[in-house]
């Protein structure tokens, strides 16, 4: 599981969702992965892997206001592409400025039925994250 940190992927994606990713698992054009930053190893990033070019893959952000994808460095290498994210689970109590926790039975069962979703490859997804 990884946890996102950053915009890139909205909206199909927001700061603090967990994924359930898969790694080394085959990626096929339109799928949501993770990969190492090419410029900062050490940092993993969630992107969309568009189409499979000469030296690897060709990666972008559903959120094409945030950068941070392949329109930034290039190409990724296939070895620096490590997992493909199969599902999202949207945490209970809602992250950020504004949002109130989920309480009572009908918002508990509005959550539950929209925290986890398949992540598909017709759906865009991106983000940064931080490996936990």
């Amino acid at each position: 599981m990884v946890e996102v940190d950053g915009p890139s992927m909205v909206p199909t994606l927001e700061h603090g969702d967990w994924l359930l990713v898969r790694y080394g698992a085959r990626v096929r054009p339109g799928d949501v992965v993770i990969l190492r930053h090419p410029f900062q190893q050490d940092l993993l990033v969630v992107k969309r892997a568009v189409e499979r070019r000469e030296g690897g893959w060709w990666v972008l952000g559903d959120n094409a206001f945030a950068g941070g994808d392949s329109t930034v460095y290039g190409v990724v290498p296939r070895a620096m592409v490590l997992a493909r994210v199969t599902a999202r689970l949207r945490p209970r109590a809602a992250a950020g400025p504004g949002r109130e926790p989920v309480r009572g039975v009908r918002a508990t069962l509005g959550w539950a039925y929209s925290a986890v979703r398949p992540v598909r490859s017709d759906v865009s997804l991106s983000r940064r994250l931080r490996a936990r």
